[in-house]
């Protein structure tokens, strides 16, 4: 049965991202009633960092970086040498890496610092739903700005609203190659004899909409594909049919369009351009399949890996009775029974053992050096998931044992820095409360140092868990 103290930590390490000194006693008062004031304001789910470049500033450090490529690969076979050759690329590529890096930092400490940490953890959620990954040049410094304008600025509306934001944003059209897809019978198809692309509409129909299982075929993806045509990204290459388009903004050509009627799932859609794949697309959003499908994710995230039905359905119901209303959806999160349970369902992904290991020990920042660092050793770069269906969500992927040693020799470096500040059993018990083990608390408190206490702390099996 849960109890005030369980629902504290429950609020802050199942819903967010793990309490900070003195969070719990924060969220004591009323743990749902503070998870739910988050969901509805938009200023719950910014990211307060000025400075973060913007969408001009991105695509001319990406203009600048293709186009002395493009020099490079013209001017002959090389003289320089193998080292000369490195540097050739890596100098250009560097200013692309600085802007995620800069991204990355601004996300972490955003997540160190936020009292609204339900909001700050549907953002990742939400966003490793519809992944952009900077794991090729063209996106590398499109991922960040793509999670704060498409994810962060769309979570208190609709699906079908963050859906199109989605698709539109340059970051998705760059990453899954929509910005080069024109249709073959379109007036610069004809001409060219460029081929169509189907990444996005297949994503769009595996991932992000109806799932694997959700009843499309392969002509679905083609005829999606074909409405998306003439969806790309203002660049010198588009200057020819809009000339005023600022560049690294969303634009359609019609030229570039596959024309006439499609037919998605049974329904035909008229021929009509832009709005033509956006019918589509809001088509899907409502789609039960669709509806299944996101209650299954967020059940499996938020509650257990294998989610039980009831959770599933009640999120599906909620989801389908409000079109896809997201603070609908959510609050509908919060009062699942199945969420409040006592015992933590969930192991930690690597990023969360790390936001939750600082925000216990009281941080609000991180160097840039030592994030990068710790990233790379525990295994999940932000802005950076193996493939378009994004990190994955279930213990089997993160509890092998080489990952354990990896969080085991991150948690002694944290403690040879940050371990003598605080009695880690005090520590321990602010960040945890009531699922901190007798035995847990006993071996911390029986550690040689404190430092070593951290460390023990930090790798309890009730820490690892969510």
């Amino acid at each position: 049965m849960a109890t005030p103290a369980t629902e504290s930590f429950t609020a802050a390490n199942r819903f967010g991202l793990g309490a900070r000194p003195n969070g719990l006693e924060r969220l004591a008062g009323d743990p749902r009633g503070s998870l739910m004031q988050q969901i509805a304001k938009p200023e719950s789910f910014q990211c307060d960092a000025p400075g973060l470049p913007d969408r001009t500033q991105i695509a001319q450090a990406l203009t600048s970086f293709l186009l002395a490529q493009r020099e490079r690969m013209n001017s002959g076979p090389s003289t320089m040498s193998p080292a000369e050759q490195v540097a050739a690329v890596g100098l250009p590529l560097r200013a692309l890496n600085q802007i995620a890096a800069e991204e990355v930092l601004a996300r972490t400490r955003q997540g160190l610092q936020t009292e609204s940490d339900f909001a700050e953890r549907l953002v990742y959620f939400w966003s490793n739903h519809f992944t952009v990954a900077a794991t090729k040049a063209t996106t590398i410094p499109w991922a960040g700005i793509y999670e704060r304008e498409a994810i962060r600025s769309k979570l208190t509306g609709s699906f079908g609203a963050l859906l199109i934001a989605v698709a539109q944003h340059p970051g998705m059209l760059l990453y899954l190659d929509q910005a080069q897809s024109i249709g073959p019978n379109s007036v610069v198809g004809l001409r060219r004899k460029t081929g169509l692309n189907e990444n996005l509409a297949r994503e769009i129909l595996e991932l992000h909409t109806l799932g694997v299982r959700g009843g499309y075929s392969q002509t679905d993806v083609s005829e999606l594909a074909k409405a998306l045509t003439g969806w790309t990204v203002a660049s010198q290459r588009t200057q020819r049919w809009l000339s005023a388009a600022q560049t690294g903004d969303f634009v359609f050509i019609d030229d570039w369009h596959e024309p006439g009627a499609r037919t998605v799932l049974g329904r035909r859609y008229p021929e009509g351009g832009e709005a033509q794949a956006k019918a589509i697309l809001l088509d899907l959003a409502h789609h039960p399949s669709t509806a299944r499908r996101v209650a299954q994710q967020l059940a499996c995230h938020f509650v257990a890996d294998e989610p039980p039905l009831r959770a599933i359905e009640q999120l599906e119901t909620a989801f389908l009775g409000t079109q896809g209303d997201l603070p609908a959806v959510h609050k509908a999160l919060l009062d699942l029974p199945e969420a409040w349970r006592g015992d933590a369902q969930k192991f930690k992904s690597p990023a969360e053992f790390m936001t939750s290991s600082l925000r216990m020990l009281g941080q609000s920042s991180i160097e840039a050096g030592a994030l990068r660092n710790s990233l790379t050793l525990l295994g999940q770069v932000p802005f950076r998931a193996p493939s378009p269906a994004g990190w994955p969500d279930r213990a089997s992927h993160w509890a092998a044992p080489d990952a354990i040693m990896k969080r085991l020799e991150w948690s002694q470096l944290l403690a040879e820095r940050l371990g003598n500040r605080e009695r880690p059993e005090a520590m321990l018990a602010g960040s945890l409360g009531p699922a901190a083990s007798a035995q847990t608390l006993r071996a911390v408190r029986s550690a040689e140092s404190q430092a070593q206490g951290l460390v023990l702390a930090l790798m309890s099996p009730e820490f690892q868990r969510r």
